[in-house]
């Protein structure tokens, strides 16, 4: 495919670049952080820039479904090896968090999204509901945690530095007035009265010697930042737009951060570009500036890891059938693709094979809904 979908060509032939959807508002993320926002910091930053990799989600899960006799160092190891994100292999210390994250695929890139480009509103978020449930009698010291007020940022603390409680809680009680789901969100939490309970701890000591262990990672909430290692964490995920770069005029079409992605300069439209040639496919390759990051690897592949399959295997059941509001399905159709009906045809736009044959196929040949998954 050589050009820009019919329709989305500017003045000079030019592809032009969709306009930004508007930010969400306060509330919106409010609703949107509540059932993680009275999390540990490091689990929460853990959260927030793995959610930018939806599709590595996806396989983590998978993963840890596929390796339940692992632990510990032996698990860690196996982890290590994996060409995940450092926030995606820090979340297989949490195997229900993977699991949760997973069945609220919708909800996860909604909240990758968010961080992208809204990272300090996402952190005032998180602070405003940490707020509320302290004046509401709910945050507070416990023997699995330790709340700290650091001048009205409200940090969340293991009492146990080497062992890790995830809380549970259900947000229309514990934050004093109730907090509806976000749309399609699917609660984990067993609990229809206030409080915060807690299960067995998780043992992070034995993850301490990877880069990834729970020790590198933290939250700057005055500065909007997460913190890995140190040093203030960079999501390198092509899977979302970066709205802010493209208000300083970075960005020509829909890219990730770097100005690169659908369209970089004058490079030409497509998912991929490598050597100045772009291109949905490649046979059956996917370049290495595709969306997703990692989720759409390297051209060595021979088939789309997460979104396509390995063999005959593809998704598992549901996998991305709830990104009913998230960052690949608004990246899709809302942010100014007007469906993928403009690539072409749904049938015939892409390389040839259009959706239902080069792509895998939405409904049909191993794709998002079809005969490929499991």
């Amino acid at each position: 495919m050589e050009g820009p979908p019919p329709g989305m060509e500017g003045p000079q032939g030019q592809m032009a670049g969709p306009p930004p959807s508007a930010p969400l508002s306060p509330e919106q993320l409010q609703q949107l952080v509540a059932p993680i926002a009275l999390y540990p910091d490091s689990l929460v930053a853990q959260i927030l820039a793995a959610a930018t990799y939806p599709t590595q989600i996806v396989e983590a899960e998978r993963f840890m479904r596929e390796n339940q006799g692992l632990t510990g160092q032996a698990l860690g190891q196996a982890v290590d090896q994996q060409d995940w994100d450092p926030s995606v292999k820090a979340l297989t210390q949490f195997p229900s968090v993977l699991t949760d994250m997973d069945n609220n695929l919708s909800w996860t890139s909604e909240l990758g999204d968010a961080n992208y480009n809204q990272p300090q509103d996402v952190m005032n978020a998180i602070q405003y509901m940490r707020a509320k449930a302290q004046q509401a009698g709910q945050l507070q010291d416990t023997p699995q945690e330790t709340v700290l007020d650091d001048g009205g940022d409200y940090e969340i603390e293991p009492a146990d530095p080497d062992v890790v409680y995830v809380p549970v809680y259900n947000p229309e009680y514990v934050y004093g007035y109730p907090v509806p789901l976000w749309p399609g969100f699917d609660p984990w939490w067993g609990m229809d009265e206030p409080g915060i309970s807690f299960g067995i701890g998780i043992g992070v000591a034995p993850f301490f010697g990877f880069g990834w262990g729970w020790n590198n990672w933290g939250c700057g909430w005055r500065d909007g930042d997460l913190m890995y290692g140190g040093q203030r964490y960079f999501s390198r995920s092509h899977a979302f737009y970066d709205r802010r770069a493209f208000m300083r005029g970075n960005y020509r079409g829909f890219g990730g951060r770097g100005g690169r992605g659908f369209v970089g300069g004058n490079r030409s439209w497509g998912f991929a570009n490598r050597g100045g040639r772009a291109g949905v496919f490649r046979g059956n390759r996917v370049g290495r500036a595709g969306m997703g990051g990692n989720a759409f690897h390297s051209g060595a592949r021979n088939a789309l890891r997460g979104f396509g399959a390995r063999g005959n295997t593809g998704l598992r059941s549901g996998a991305f059938s709830g990104f009913g509001r998230g960052g690949f399905s608004r990246g899709f159709s809302s942010r100014g693709m007007s469906s993928f009906h403009s690539f072409g045809g749904m049938r015939g736009g892409f390389g040839g094979g259009g959706m239902r044959g080069g792509f895998g196929g939405f409904h049909g040949g191993g794709g998002f809904h079809g005969g490929g998954r499991r």
